[in-house]
């Protein structure tokens, strides 16, 4: 009787508790997402530095590559962070580590401060609070995983379109060094006004369950978000994800994806300039197109991959991808024809981009999907790097291309045979609980 009284009491307390409006900690997130979203604007201060200080414009522009990489191996450490010290505060704290990182960075006067301030200190800034509040947000939603993260992801993208022009506004009216002043002083004060939005969601708590708008009662239970297909059995620990080999052929997956976006991204203005025969400004818009069609294909190939199924997507992603870069690599390019396969590829990485946080929630579950996920992430640096490496090594745009068309086979093939690892996984526990009870059975539960 005591027992039923205390889990009535219990019953009790939680139903008094205040729905959680899921749409404010969306908004939360969009705000801090945006902010995040703005290092990737650095390509505006590229010249205006090397005008300055008179470096290197190749030594300058091995900022971003530290950036790109450091934001990528913080996220192996930001779910450690995240569980001892809760999401708002860690995001309100990166938001306030990057700001200054920006901030500081206009006072430099040599090339290691810089890497020191604007690589490895905003990287690693950017990357904890973007893995972090990301799957917080699909904890909340996890009937929509595909369209949430894609929200998320998108506005990531629409914060570098944003700050391209008020980027570029501030590094023409004030000078590049006070434009790292401002930009700081405006990105910390949006992740960290974003981050009081956010609540932390608990997978198995009653926090998600009572958010505002999802809930679903059945019976006198308490309101369920989660529908019977979004159930996972088991929740991989990293230690227990890191021995299927699914999640090595993910990172495959994950770090071609990467590679064929990034590696565009980069050399997208000379590729019209030296293939299609472009001028300098008509190439130079292939930089702002990249963008919109990347934003948009976060947006709409997050939301079909929770109606076709994920896999579908990325097994089209890859197909249309590959298809893009061999016309890059074998057809004499004109204006249409370089537009059309810039515009594919940047449509394709950005649905790659937000489609695999979800499916690695589908296939390891949502509980350590923080920590999940940064393992996989890291394909997301190296493929970072591993396009310009190629280049360099084998002489050229179309070698890489040839390469990365070649890996874009090898994934959709992965992507056509692979499968969650869940029922293995459940079965295998299950047959060693039976094991155990053979042996002790005095230890079993009833």
């Amino acid at each position: 009787m005591k027992n039923v009284s205390n889990q009535a009491g219990t019953t009790n307390l939680q139903s008094t508790k205040p729905p959680v409006n899921r749409w404010l900690i969306a908004l939360g997130t969009i705000i801090v997402q945006m902010g995040l979203g703005t290092i990737y604007t650095w390509s505006l201060f590229n010249q205006p530095l090397v005008d300055k200080f008179g470096w290197g414009l190749s030594s300058v522009a091995i900022t971003f590559s530290i950036t790109s990489f450091a934001l990528a191996f913080s996220t192996l450490f930001a779910g450690k962070l995240q569980e001892k010290w809760g999401i708002r505060r860690l995001i309100g704290i990166a938001g306030i580590v990057l700001g200054l990182g920006l901030m500081l960075s206009s006072q430099v006067s040599s090339l290691p401060l810089l890497y020191m301030l604007a690589g490895v200190i905003v990287g690693f800034a950017d990357g904890t609070a973007y893995i972090t509040s990301l799957s917080n947000l699909i904890k909340w939603f996890p009937e929509r995983k595909g369209l949430i993260s894609g929200i998320s992801v998108g506005a990531y993208g629409t914060g570098s379109l944003i700050f391209k022009y008020i980027n570029g506004a501030f590094i023409g009216s004030v000078g590049v060094s006070a434009t790292f002043l401002y930009w700081g002083i405006i990105v910390l004060l949006m992740i960290v006004i974003g981050s009081r939005l956010i609540r932390e969601a608990n997978v198995y708590g009653v926090t998600a369950p009572q958010a505002k708008g999802a809930e679903q009662r059945v019976g006198n239970s308490q309101p369920s978000a989660i529908k019977p297909t979004t159930v996972v059995a088991h929740d991989y620990t990293v230690k227990e994800m890191l021995k299927t080999k699914q999640v090595y052929l993910l990172f495959i997956m994950f770090f071609t994806a990467c590679m064929s976006g990034l590696y565009l991204i980069g050399i997208v203005k000379d590729i019209g300039v030296q293939l299609a025969g472009l001028d300098l400004a008509t190439a130079a818009n292939a930089v702002a197109m990249i963008a919109i069609f990347n934003t948009a294909g976060r947006i709409i190939l997050g939301a079909l991959s929770d109606k076709v199924g994920r896999m579908k997507v990325i097994c089209g992603t890859f197909i249309v991808t590959a298809a893009a870069v061999a016309v890059l690599s074998f057809i004499p390019l004109t204006y249409s024809i370089f537009f059309a396969a810039v515009a594919a590829i940047a449509f394709c990485f950005g649905g790659n981009i937000t489609v695999f946080p979800a499916i690695v929630s589908d296939f390891f579950g949502l509980k350590n999907h923080s920590k999940n996920y940064g393992i996989v992430y890291q394909g997301f640096g190296i493929g970072a790097l591993a396009g310009s490496f190629i280049a360099a090594w084998m002489g050229g745009f179309k070698p890489t291309f040839i390469v990365i068309g070649m890996l874009c086979i090898v994934s959709f093939l992965i992507a056509l045979w692979i499968k969650p690892p869940v029922a293995g996984a459940s079965e295998e526990k299950q047959t060693a609980d039976e094991k155990k009870w053979t042996a002790k059975p005095h230890t079993a539960r009833s």
